[in-house]
C-alpha cells in the first residue's frame, strides 16, 4: 500500500521575496535612529515565517508517519474488509512512531484516510478488543459490529434469530 498526502488540503505559507526585499530596502533607507527597530521588525516577522513554515512541514511528516503506520497496522483491513480489522490503540501506533500518545491523538483528530473501501477519519482504525470466550484471538469491535449487523442483515424476516443464536454464530 501507498500513503500520500492530499496536498490540496495542506495549509501553505509562501514569503514574497521581492515584498520582503522592497521592506528591507525601505527600512534601510530610513533615518539611523528608525532603521534599526525597522529592520528588527521585519528580521523578526521573517524568523516568525520561516518558524511556521517548519511547523507546517513537521505537521505534515508528522501525519504520514502515523499514517503510515496505521496502514501497516491495519493491513488486513484494506486487503480483505472491516471483518480484518485488529483492535488497536493510540499508544501502539504512538509506540510505533516514537512519538507520544497525544501527539497521535492530535494527529488523528478529523483527518481522513481515502481508500478503495471508502473515507474512513483516522480514529476509525482505532478500536477497541473484544475477547474471544474460547481463548483465540482478541476481535476489533468495530469487525464485530460488521459481522452482526450481516448476520442480523441476513436473516429471515419472519424467523429472525435468538440472542443466543446470534451468540452462537458469532
Amino acid at each position: 500500500w501507498t500513503v500520500e498526502l492530499n496536498s490540496g488540503t495542506l495549509p501553505r505559507l509562501i514569503v514574497n521575496r521581492q515584498y520582503q526585499a522592497r521592506i528591507a530596502a525601505h527600512a534601510s533607507h530610513g533615518p539611523v535612529n528608525r532603521a534599526k527597530p525597522e529592520r528588527q521588525f521585519l528580521d523578526s516577522c521573517l524568523a516568525q515565517a520561516h518558524w511556521l513554515m517548519k511547523a507546517l512541514d513537521q505537521r505534515a511528516t508528522t501525519i504520514m508517519k502515523v499514517a503510515i503506520a496505521l496502514v501497516e497496522a491495519q493491513k488486513d483491513f484494506f486487503d480483505h474488509g472491516v471483518s480484518h480489522l485488529k483492535p488497536l490503540t493510540l499508544k501502539q501506533i504512538a509506540d510505533t512512531i516514537e512519538m507520544h500518545e497525544s501527539t497521535v491523538s492530535r494527529v488523528t483528530s478529523n483527518k481522513y484516510l481515502s481508500c478503495d473501501r471508502g473515507v474512513f477519519e483516522l480514529k476509525y482504525f482505532f478500536t477497541t478488543a473484544i475477547h474471544s470466550a474460547d481463548g483465540g484471538t482478541d476481535a476489533s469491535a468495530e469487525a464485530v459490529r460488521q459481522k452482526l449487523k450481516s448476520l442480523i442483515d441476513a436473516e429471515e424476516p419472519l424467523k429472525p434469530l435468538s440472542d443466543d443464536k446470534l451468540v452462537d454464530l458469532l
